[in-house]
């Protein structure tokens, strides 16, 4: 998948995970590559952005695995943040392929 592509829905993706439930870093990155692939660096600048945006907050929860792991919790202003990003790509995606289509036909 073209990287501007996966650039520009990152962010929705991992709000919408999070909305879901909280996880932690190496946690969303699996989930969010079983659709779209993507690696640990690519996750974690993004979650400090979303973090020192107000979108999500931190906790610490033990493992039986090794350390405790930090998890990631959408605040309200995140559940917000999601909805609004969800109907701008709605309505993106929704003009692109009204653009496609036009194109087909000619």
């Amino acid at each position: 998948m073209n990287i501007q592509f996966k650039k520009g829905v990152l962010e929705l993706c991992v709000l919408a995970q999070l909305r879901r439930k909280d996880c932690y870093g190496y946690e969303l990155v699996a989930e969010i590559s079983k659709n779209i692939s993507i690696s640990e660096g690519t996750i974690y600048p993004l979650l400090r952005r979303l973090k020192n945006d107000g979108y999500v907050t931190t906790y610490l929860q033990e493992s039986q695995e090794g350390p405790p792991r930090k998890y990631y919790k959408l605040t309200s202003e995140g559940k917000t943040m999601k909805d609004e990003l969800t109907d701008e790509w709605l309505t993106f995606v929704e003009r692109v392929n009204h653009f496609l289509e036009g194109a087909n036909n000619e």
